[in-house]
């Protein structure tokens, strides 16, 4: 494995590590400590990402909304908070955005182009997966911790990272301990 630059840890909220939230990953709680060892090893190249509530409601996102109402909030709803484990992983500013992949230009004018990034965070199914896809399609070289990443359901987890697994050189699967001993 190639030395990965920046860590980006995806979406580590409330309303994804809740077990009271209808989008909690009942896996969450496992894969923090791994989020928080890889955390540490990357130092200043951490960047956590948020998802926010505000996309335009004229667009599918109403649709997405009206079926799921309870995350119809304001935006500085507590459920949309960084859970407590979460503070201090970066030392960057959070980069929220009201997308399922978080790749794009801004997360791409911090990490740079064609950059190598480790993903970890939550959901495995949902947002990782959009910003592993986006991300390669940009030209980045990524590398998903599999064990530091937390799916809605063991099956989905699966599911997603053999989607992602089709995707080398460009996606590779990986763990924790061996991202690290690649540092």
């Amino acid at each position: 494995m190639t030395r990965a630059d920046w860590l980006v840890v995806v979406d580590p909220q409330t309303i994804f590590a809740s077990p009271t939230s209808a989008w909690g990953s009942p896996f969450f709680g496992k894969a923090m400590p791994r989020i928080r060892e890889l955390a540490d090893a990357f130092g200043e190249n951490v960047v956590v990402t948020r998802w926010i509530p505000t996309a335009d409601r004229t667009t599918s996102w109403g649709d997405y909304f009206a079926a799921w109402p309870f995350a119809d909030q304001p935006p500085t709803d507590p459920l949309f908070d960084l859970v407590p484990e979460a503070a201090g992983l970066s030392r960057h500013p959070t980069l929220d955005l009201p997308t399922f992949g978080k790749w794009g230009a801004e997360l791409e004018a911090i990490v740079g182009r064609g950059a190598r990034v480790v993903l970890a965070g939550v959901s495995t199914d949902c947002c990782v997966l959009s910003t592993a896809l986006a991300a390669a399609d940009a030209g980045a070289h990524v590398t998903v911790a599999v064990d530091a990443c937390a799916g809605s359901t063991a099956e989905n987890h699966a599911a997603a990272v053999q989607v992602m697994g089709l995707y080398p050189p460009q996606i590779m699967m990986s763990d924790t301990a061996t991202v690290l001993a690649a540092r």
